[in-house]
């Protein structure tokens, strides 16, 4: 699967952000959410879930993705 990548720009506010989603297996077999946020152009925080399924990753995935949808990014 390949990462998902959304933006909130707002040149009145100033506001230049970046949310990327991404799953990654783990050397244990399991699956880790990879969530990296930031203002655009600068390195961002990075924090890791791990998971014991795949789809339970996929579920906390999707569940990051639409919070984000609903506060602006795209």
């Amino acid at each position: 699967m390949t990462a998902i990548m959304l933006t909130r720009i707002d040149n009145h506010r100033n506001l230049a952000r970046f949310y990327k989603l991404d799953i990654q297996p783990t050397l244990f077999g399991e699956c880790s959410l990879v969530r990296e946020w930031g203002r655009i152009g600068r390195a961002g925080t990075v924090r890791i879930e791990t998971y014991r399924s795949r789809g339970a990753a996929d579920i906390a995935m999707a569940s990051n993705w639409t919070k984000k949808l609903k506060r602006g990014y795209r």
